[in-house]
C-alpha cells in the first residue's frame, strides 16, 4: 500500500526523497536539481512567488522499512501557466490517489509534465474529476552523455560575465518561440522566462557560456545547471536564427559537456523529438537516449 507525503519545504522533501534521487540521478535531474535550487533561494530569502510549489514522496508502507521507502516522487513549482506538475516513476495508484488529493482541496491542475505512465494517469484523473480532457503538448526525451564526439566551429567558447546579462536574458526568454519554429509548431509552449536579476547569479555561478565567431560576435548561448547527485543537465541550447548551421551548437555543447566530465560529473539533456536538429546534434556530439517523457495539457 503506499501513500502520499506532501509538504511545501523543499528541505523536508530532500530530507524524506534524497537518497531516492540519488539512486537515479540523470533520470531525477530535474526534480533534484530544482528542488536544490528551491532550498538555496529558501536560505537567502528570495522564494518567487505567485505560483504553486510543494513536493510529493510517495511511500511504500508494506516496505519493512520503518517509516515506508520512498518508491516514487512529483513536484509542482513551474513558474509558468499552466504551472504543470512533474511527475517520475510511481505506483499506478499512487498517480491516481494525487490527482484525487489535488482535486479534493480544490487545487486546479492545468498540466503534468515527466514520466509517461503515471503522468498520463495523473492527467486523466485530474480530468475525469473535472470534465475536461488531456491532450500531448510536447514528447521528450533525456539523454545521457556517452562517449564524447568533439566538434569543431569558427570561433571559441568562452563563459558568459555580467555585461552578458542582458544579452543572455533576452536569447533565454526568446528560447520558446525558436524552440517552436525548430520543432514546426506554430506557436510555442509555455516556458520560464527569467528577469536580469535572475539570470545574473546564474552568470556570477558559471553556468552560462557564449560561443563569440571569429569577429568576437556571440552567436551561441550553452547553459547548464548545478550538478544534483553528481549529474549536470545541460540546457537550453540558443542558437539565434541568422547564426545557425555553423556548427557553433555542436561545438559549444561537446565543450560545456567535456568542461562538466572534467570535473567528474555525468552530463545529460532534455531534447524534444519534434526537433530533428537537436536530437541528431546530441547524438553526434555522444549523448544516447534514456527514457522518453512527455509534457501534457489538461483543459
Amino acid at each position: 500500500m503506499t501513500r502520499l507525503e506532501l509538504t511545501t519545504d523543499p528541505s523536508a522533501f530532500l530530507a524524506l526523497s534524497g537518497e531516492h534521487l540519488a539512486a537515479d540521478p540523470v533520470l531525477t535531474t530535474v526534480i533534484a536539481s530544482v528542488t536544490a535550487r528551491a532550498v538555496d533561494e529558501d536560505a537567502r530569502g528570495v522564494r518567487p512567488g505567485g505560483h504553486p510549489r510543494w513536493w510529493v514522496s510517495v511511500l511504500d508502507d508494506d516496505d519493512d522499512d520503518d517509516g515506508g521507502r520512498v518508491v516514487g516522487v512529483a513536484m509542482r513549482t513551474a513558474p509558468f501557466a499552466p504551472y504543470p506538475a512533474f511527475l517520475l516513476p510511481m505506483p499506478d495508484e499512487a498517480a491516481v490517489a494525487l490527482a484525487r488529493a489535488l482535486h479534493a482541496r480544490g487545487e486546479v491542475l492545468g498540466g503534468v509534465n515527466g514520466a509517461l505512465r503515471p503522468a498520463q494517469l495523473l492527467a486523466e484523473e485530474t480530468a475525469r474529476l473535472g470534465g475536461g480532457t488531456v491532450v500531448v503538448e510536447e514528447r521528450t526525451r533525456l539523454w545521457e552523455l556517452g562517449d564524447l564526439v568533439a566538434h569543431e566551429a569558427p570561433g571559441r567558447l568562452r563563459v558568459a560575465v555580467e555585461t552578458d546579462v542582458p544579452l543572455a536574458t533576452a536569447w533565454w526568454n526568446d528560447f520558446g518561440e525558436l524552440a517552436a519554429e525548430m520543432a514546426g509548431r506554430s506557436s510555442p509552449h509555455a516556458s520560464e522566462t527569467l528577469t536580469e536579476d535572475e539570470m545574473a547569479p546564474r552568470v556570477a555561478a558559471g553556468h552560462v557560456w557564449l560561443w563569440e565567431d571569429p569577429d568576437g560576435t556571440v552567436v551561441h548561448l550553452t547553459h547548464h545547471n548545478a550538478p544534483a547527485y553528481g549529474v549536470v543537465r545541460v540546457g537550453p541550447v540558443i542558437t539565434p536564427r541568422q547564426h545557425r548551421r555553423r556548427g557553433y551548437a555542436s561545438a559549444a555543447v561537446a565543450q560545456v559537456s567535456a568542461r562538466i566530465v572534467a570535473a567528474g560529473h555525468r552530463a545529460c539533456l532534455f531534447t524534444d523529438q519534434a526537433n530533428p536538429t537537436s536530437n541528431k546534434i546530441y547524438a553526434e556530439v555522444g549523448y544516447r537516449p534514456v527514457v522518453d517523457m512527455a509534457n501534457l495539457v489538461i483543459g
